[in-house]
């Protein structure tokens, strides 16, 4: 392994058993425990809370045995009911102690333990909660390679404490209600329940940092549709855009898109509370460049103040020096922001920039932005960012001076790959030969292209015609360059990369389909590579495959080169539609959309990040990939892409104009949109089909329906 590579975002497995983890997760703290409730030593299962495990243990026994499990269920990401019962006697079938732990995550974990006596007379019951930390790095805990300081525990006033050794910052307080024993590592209850009585005990995690408690958004004995995680679902669901559809399942998936993506949402509460998206869980909690901007994206039909917050935190971030060993340099937007106990030492600081794609895509997502009706005030605000990430792609991502973004990293302790696709091997050839720096990705060139255009844009809409024009005619001339380098006529698509000796790096891979997303594709280039995509060497029956079934580097478990990711698939959904006008698009978008709605139904309603791509035929049901995020923020997204993608969805609020030209599948029946703003006013979209009504739009705006 890479010194230092596994605390990055670089595809590195983690040790967690298949189909044995619940995940909870509220903004950047999460916990992963097993389908009983608990949290077992040596795993990878732990309470997290700013990038370390503050809890490695938390197990519980009643009579001195695990109870038996009956049921896990996660009604919010950010809670959890556990279910089991005592385990029977010896030579009796049947129990009558019923058992339930109710989970909720926001800045530290409440527990309520409820037991029920189901007999007709009382029980003696003791349970035992087992409680232990080790404040292990994120992802020394993700890869197994660190068990982190341990924890000093002592008990004080009546509350069990843990803090990390050495020169504590991080700790964490147990208290519980019902008058435990309390000893170092464990709480005692020893109780009688009377018959068909129940009994209860409420037990509150809370982190401390330099020996200071910090606040919890729950308070003991609310109910967590009252916590502050449960308020913030539900502003969040009064804010965003209702998306109602005849097909069950999809509503069904649409319904988590929106608890997920909710569940995910942070604030900077220093900044009147901006908002941004975390990566996703379990990994992945914090502020990621790419994975943020392109989830802000994809959110845009829900919340256009997701995007703003976004562009805003990652402009304050913005590189403004030249260092090798996080690479930040002028105008870079970041990779990634650390806090863990081992990110200053690997990253060398808590923000690393090792990241080719996310300075286009943070231009592109300002040109969006403004069109969808962002503050026009604040994206003007933010245009010094977006030059300076425009300088950036002259001067320090084209590093030969040949108009395109390469990436090569600055030392042994970056990323290989700095694309989407940044597992070591992510980027090879036809024959499976792995390419050497600096790579020029596809479809980086393509945000690069499609980033002056929305820059253009900008410029136009605010009075800079001489400044759009240059731009635009950078745009053409690197379309130009793009179509002479990369477009592989007898192959019929773009090679995916050009590599350190300027080869092309020929294999098929779904990058692709980011470049119909993206626009650079010239017509009869993307004619010849919906043709390539409609091919069951790339299509699984359940979504894209990042990587040709007939190239060298093919396996379907692998991570990149093979696998299907949701918000893949529904960007090169995105792409063909862009080029609906062409035969096949529309047909073969539909196909790949549900898909990926087939897929999410298998998965009980949720997208994970990825899973395996085998073909359908082959197997009924997508397989996972075993340490797939969950839930993950792109491809919680996903589908509100979709969903966009194929009403034709294309607000433009500075000039007052909307437009709608559905291509919704026959299998949809009626989509509705309803409390979707635009600008300052809502609007009710009704589409079936290829026909929609639009109503609530003021008269001084113009609506075009295709």
């Amino acid at each position: 392994m890479i010194p230092g590579a596994g605390v990055l975002n670089a595809g590195e497995p983690a040790h967690i058993p298949a189909g044995d983890t619940v995940t909870l997760v509220e903004g950047g703290t999460f916990c992963l425990s097993d389908r009983h409730g608990d949290i077992i030593p040596g795993r990878s299962h732990g309470l997290f809370f700013r990038d370390a495990r503050i809890l490695s243990r938390w197990e519980l026994t009643v009579d001195g045995v695990s109870p038996e499990p009956l049921s896990a269920q996660t009604p919010e990401a950010f809670t959890g009911q556990f279910v089991s019962r005592r385990a029977p006697v010896p030579g009796r079938a049947d129990s009558t102690l019923l058992l339930t732990r109710e989970r909720l995550v926001a800045d530290g974990m409440r527990e309520i333990i409820t037991l029920h006596n189901l007999d007709r007379e009382p029980t003696v019951v003791t349970l035992v909660l087992h409680v232990d930390g080790d404040f292990a790095d994120l992802f020394a805990v993700k890869e197994g390679r660190s068990a982190g300081n341990g924890a000093e525990i002592s008990v004080v006033d009546g509350e069990l404490v843990l803090r990390e050794r050495g020169e504590p910052t991080r700790g964490v307080t147990i208290t519980a209600s019902s008058d435990p024993i309390i000893t170092a590592g464990a709480l005692t209850w020893r109780v009688v329940i009377e018959p068909r009585q129940q009994w209860q005990t409420e037990i509150v995690a809370q982190p401390t940092w330099g020996n200071r408690k910090l606040s919890t958004r729950f308070q003991r004995g609310q109910r967590p549709e009252r916590s502050g995680p449960g308020r913030k679902i539900e502003r969040w669901r009064k804010s965003s855009t209702n998306i109602d559809t005849d097909l069950p399942e999809l509503t069904a998936v649409l319904q988590r898109t929106e608890s997920d993506i909710g569940a995910l949402l942070m604030h900077d509460e220093h900044r009147s509370g901006r908002s941004f998206v975390a990566a996703g869980a379990p990994w992945f909690m914090t502020l990621f460049g790419r994975d943020s901007l392109l989830t802000a994206w994809m959110a845009l039909p829900l919340e256009v103040a997701l995007s703003l917050g976004t562009l805003q935190q990652l402009a304050e971030t913005q590189g403004r020096r030249i260092d090798p060993i996080t690479e930040e340099q002028p105008g870079r937007i970041m990779h990634e922001i650390r806090r863990g106990p081992d990110s200053g030492d690997i990253l060398g600081g808590n923000v690393y920039y090792g990241s080719v794609d996310a300075t286009p895509l943070f231009v592109m997502l300002m040109g969006e932005a403004w069109r969808w009706g962002a503050d026009t005030d604040k994206i003007r605000a933010l245009l010094p960012a977006a030059d300076a990430a425009l300088r950036w792609a002259r001067e320090y991502g084209d590093r030969d001076g040949d108009g395109f973004i390469e990436y090569q990293r600055m030392t042994d302790r970056g990323l290989v790959n700095q694309g989407w696709k940044d597992s070591f091997d992510g980027v090879n050839d036809a024959a499976g030969r792995l390419a050497h720096p600096p790579i020029a990705l596809c479809e980086v060139q393509a945000y690069h292209y499609a980033a002056l255009r929305a820059r253009a844009d900008l410029a136009d809409g605010l009075g800079d015609t001489a400044t759009a024009e240059e731009l635009r005619e950078e745009a053409e001339r690197l379309r130009e360059r793009f179509f002479e380098r990369f477009w592989l006529p007898d192959r019929g698509y773009y090679a995916v990369a050009l590599d350190g000796d300027k080869r092309v790096v020929d294999a098929l891979t779904s990058n692709v389909g980011h470049c119909l997303w993206a626009g650079i594709a010239a017509d009869e280039h993307a004619a010849a590579i919906i043709e390539r995509l409609a091919d069951p060497t790339m299509d699984t029956g359940f979504g894209l495959r990042t990587l040709a079934s007939d190239m060298g580097a093919y396996n379907p478990m692998s991570y990149h080169n093979g696998s299907v990711w949701p918000h893949d698939t529904a960007i090169a959904v995105a792409g063909l539609l862009r080029y609906r006008h062409l035969p096949g698009a529309v047909e073969l978008a539909e196909r790949l959309a549900n898909g990926l709605i087939d897929a999410a139904t298998a998965f009980g309603g949720r997208l994970p990040e990825l899973f395996c791509g085998f073909p359908r035929s082959q197997f009924g049901t997508p397989l996972p990939y075993p340490t797939s995020c969950s839930p993950q923020a792109w491809a919680s997204a996903a589908p509100l892409l979709l969903v966009r993608s194929f009403l034709g969805l294309q607000p433009d609020v500075p000039n007052r104009r909307l437009t709608v030209s559905p291509r919704l599948p026959s299998s949809w029946g009626r989509v509705t949109l309803t409390d979707l703003t635009v600008g300052d006013t809502t609007v009710v979209i009704d589409a079936e089909g290829q026909t929609a009504k639009v109503t609530g739009l003021p008269d001084t705006w113009s609506l075009e329906v295709d």
